[in-house]
């Protein structure tokens, strides 16, 4: 089967097409924009153009006819491969159906990670710890690891482990073996109208799922959901591992949960290898000496990242990059006490992503007003004059951290480069 990636760069699309081409299928693609996964496509073989006007898509049915385009949930309706998608008659889905069909096929079971925060982190842990046990696995994770290709469909493998995420109701298109699921709280609104709605499908989810594990207090929160199928864990049951972070370990015990449901580790066991867990990209990954960037862009998110950052160093300086002007409306009463750790917190412009054009952008100065400790904030810009204030932090010792979804990791590793 041949299949077309329209946004092919995407942490979403990106591993799929790793998966897609294990399994057999051919892979080309388009992205307007270069990345590291887009880099790492390339470096595989794939096929893959800048040209997303049309001509490109039709230029490649010509000459190898494509049986099934896939575009990411970002392509608006009237983008040009969209259409011109639709005018070939080609079969046109989001990822989601291609990766069911695949898991489908393949007779793979499904471990799905969901659940608000700590996902990625989750999935490449729950990955490591098969890899590590010398167990054959068929994975997709929304990043680039250190340690495999993002994405891979293993032919030796009984489980498929996936990073299932609610955005766009994605992960009500599965019905996993087993689900981890690693938080519960509130996002989305573009999909979810209220939190109600939110902790709905939540439950949806769980019902879908043979079995489930994840915290007591976050399974409070979800209505009719089968006690049977769950195995609620306790506050107190986080393990003692060495892994940096509180959220962390809380994650690691998850993943070390589900290996023992399984069947896969004895209670007992030893499981030293979870200490060593290297992390995923772009999840407090360590750039360079006293520089780490982060992908965290809910309060939740920064207060758990600045509670691991306290472990490793006493002094740590946050440069934060909001994300998206619609998504800060809803969260920005949330800034209020999560800045705690930091001694210095420099705050950047929110980075716009498909904004409502009818909505006020909130600034800096708005959305910093109620913050606790506000005399450690300053604000700031993209430019040079930042990047020699954190330069001076990280030459005095203290560790900087980068955190948000938009641009500035490119910008923190366009100076190391």
């Amino acid at each position: 089967m041949v299949i077309y990636f329209s946004g092919i760069g995407g942490v979403g699309l990106g591993p799929l097409a790793e998966v897609a081409r294990d399994a057999g299928h051919t892979v080309i693609g388009s992205d307007a924009a270069d990345g590291l996964m887009l880099e790492r496509l390339r470096s595989n073989g794939m096929k893959i153009d800048h040209n997303q006007t049309g001509a490109f898509l039709k230029s490649v049915h010509t000459n190898t006819p494509i049986d099934w385009f896939v575009h990411t949930a970002a392509l608006p309706a009237d983008h040009p491969e969209l259409l011109a998608a639709r005018e070939l008659g080609l079969r046109v889905t989001k990822r989601d159906e291609l990766l069911a069909d695949i898991i489908s096929a393949k007779g793979l079971k499904l471990i799905a990670v969901a659940g608000t925060h700590g996902k990625t982190t989750t999935t490449g842990m729950t990955v490591w710890a098969f890899k590590q046990l010398g167990i054959p696995v068929s994975y997709l994770v929304g990043t680039t690891l250190s340690f495999g290709p993002s994405g891979m469909y293993d032919p030796e493998s009984e489980y498929f482990v996936y990073e299932c995420d609610e955005f766009d109701r994605n992960f009500l298109h599965f019905s996993p073996a087993l689900s981890l699921i690693t938080s519960l709280g509130y996002d989305h609104s573009d999909t979810y109208p209220s939190q109600d709605d939110y902790r709905s499908a939540f439950s949806q989810f769980i019902r879908k799922s043979g079995h489930a594990i994840g915290w007591q207090r976050d399974f409070k929160q979800m209505p009719e959901i089968p006690a049977d199928r769950l195995w609620q864990l306790a506050d107190n049951e986080v393990m003692e591992l060495g892994v940096v972070g509180e959220h962390n370990r809380r994650n690691a015990t998850l993943v070390l949960k589900a290996l023992e449901y399984l069947g896969l580790v004895h209670p007992a066991e030893k499981v030293d290898f979870m200490n060593s867990f290297p992390g995923t990209n772009r999840r407090f990954e360590k750039l360079a000496d006293n520089l780490y960037s982060d992908y965290g862009h809910h309060p939740t998110e920064i207060a758990a990242t600045l509670q691991m950052a306290r472990e490793i160093n006493e002094h740590v300086v946050l440069v934060y990059q909001p994300h998206q002007n619609i998504r800060q409306h809803e969260i920005k009463s949330l800034y209020r006490n999560c800045f705690k750790q930091a001694e210095k917190v420099y705050w950047l412009p929110t980075y716009l992503s498909r904004e409502d054009p009818d909505l006020p952008i909130l600034s800096p100065e708005t959305l910093t007003k109620d913050i606790t400790n506000k005399d450690v904030v300053e604000i700031a810009q993209l430019n040079d004059e930042l990047w020699t204030k954190v330069e001076l932090h990280r030459e005095s010792g203290d560790l900087v951290l980068c955190m948000g979804a938009g641009s500035i990791d490119g910008w923190v590793r366009s100076h190391l480069s």
